[in-house]
């Protein structure tokens, strides 16, 4: 049997053994995927002896996604721009290789929303500046977008951000980021505003052309009051929870040597397992 799991404090809330445990299903995968709960003061012991027990790799959750980095013999790309591990897979020789999917998963979702290979052409605005704008600005970056604007309430978190990962950033003042939309092809939420229990993001679209795209990487509620007013305006939108799902792919093509797909049954399965 393949094992695999996802590794967190507190692992619970979990979603990632439905996600997973859906392809091992449709896969017909003798395999099985479990929660592991790592208190951050035994992470890096905890880890190491995942290999031991026959694990073939895990996913890495809060709040141990900065800590699992600096722990691989070998990260890709993407990890080492954002010093952030959420996928590892153990090698034949024992070593871990440390990957971050987050990314992959942002970009994979909204082509998957939209119906296309490519993201919308021109200007970004991303929202945030975390270590989820940090994963998105990323993607964009890497699929080419021409320009990405960026707004944070704190704004040297967003020039750092900018500074680290360089490229065609700009820093939009936070008080004037819904004054910036008149050329934007796609506004991206990366803070927490909007998820249940949270406040709304406060943020005017009239400025907005009627083609831009706007998103949300919040997928409690799946529809956040941003998507609910830019569908009222009539822009296209996609919710967050596609990028959970697709950010699970790659892990799970490298432990159970399957490349899964996202399909309308697993997002149902997912929307009931959030209880909307």
């Amino acid at each position: 049997m393949i094992r695999a799991g996802v590794v967190g404090w507190p692992v619970g809330h979990s979603l990632s053994p439905k996600l997973h445990g859906y392809w091992l299903e449709k896969y017909s995968i003798d395999g099985e995927y479990v929660k592991i709960p790592v208190d951050p003061g035994d992470f890096e012991a905890g880890i190491r002896a995942l290999a031991g027990r026959g694990f073939s790799g895990f996913n890495v959750t809060v709040p141990h996604k900065e800590a699992a980095f600096g722990l691989m013999d070998e990260v890709d790309s993407a990890a080492k721009r954002l010093r952030a591990v959420n996928t590892v897979t153990v090698r034949p020789d024992g070593g871990l290789h440390g990957a971050n999917t987050d990314g992959f998963g942002f970009a994979e979702n909204l082509k998957a929303g939209l119906g296309r290979p490519a993201l919308p052409e021109g200007p970004a605005l991303v929202i945030g500046a975390g270590g989820a704008a940090r994963a998105v600005v990323g993607a964009l970056m890497d699929e080419g977008a021409d320009h990405i604007r960026l707004a944070n309430r704190t704004a040297e978190r967003a020039e750092r951000l900018a500074a680290e990962l360089g490229g065609p950033i700009s820093i939009v003042d936070w008080d004037r980021r819904d004054g910036e939309l008149a050329d934007v092809a796609l506004v991206v939420n990366c803070t927490s505003l909007g998820m249940a229990g949270s406040p709304p993001l406060e943020f005017s679209l009239s400025g907005l052309a009627p083609d831009a795209v706007v998103t949300d990487i919040v997928y409690a509620p799946l529809e956040t009051p941003l998507l609910a007013a830019a569908r009222a305006r009539g822009h296209r939108t996609v919710d967050g929870l596609g990028m959970l799902l697709h950010q699970g792919r790659p892990g799970f093509e490298r432990w159970f040597g399957v490349a899964p797909e996202v399909d309308g049954r697993l997002r149902a399965r997912m929307v009931e397992a959030l209880g909307q």
